[in-house]
């Protein structure tokens, strides 16, 4: 390896750490999202049941004690699924701002690792270069050794 491509590994070692911690944080931020979307959904499916329940014993009759618990209950209801609504809305926008993060230290990383392989690759070109001049003196000379013995 040159010393141009050695010099960049501690670099890339940044960068690789940078975009494992980015990677992990947005894992976070996605698994926290899912969360928040099953408990919208719980307690939406709950909200359904419970109004479920109100049309089944709307049938039968109710007090108005039942009624008034009934909507108070609701009503918080209504408020926890809003709260969760806004909740969830908080986690998406993390999972965006983790997701561009990432991948800006993942497009560095890349970035990095192209030009360490293009340093290498000129590296490579220069040592085939000096190779194939070193093998065309020694072919010259070999052939001036036989011309003169001639």
């Amino acid at each position: 390896m040159n010393k141009r491509a050695q010099r960049l590994l501690p670099v890339i070692e940044m960068a690789q750490t940078a975009e494992q911690e980015a990677a992990g944080k947005l894992r976070q931020y996605k698994t926290a999202l899912q969360q928040a979307q099953q408990q919208l959904q719980s307690l939406e499916q709950y909200r359904d049941d419970y109004q479920q329940q109100w049309i089944n014993k709307g049938q039968v009759g109710v007090s108005g004690q039942w009624l008034m618990n009934y909507q108070r209950f609701l009503s918080q209801l209504e408020v926890a699924i809003e709260q969760q609504q806004k909740s969830l809305v908080w986690h998406e926008n993390n999972v965006r701002s983790s997701q561009a993060v990432w991948q800006q230290t993942y497009a560095r990383l890349e970035g990095l690792r192209k030009l360490v392989q293009r340093y290498r690759e000129e590296a490579q070109k220069t040592a085939d270069k000096q190779e194939q001049k070193l093998l065309d003196e020694m072919a010259q000379r070999l052939m001036m050794r036989s011309a003169s013995q001639d």
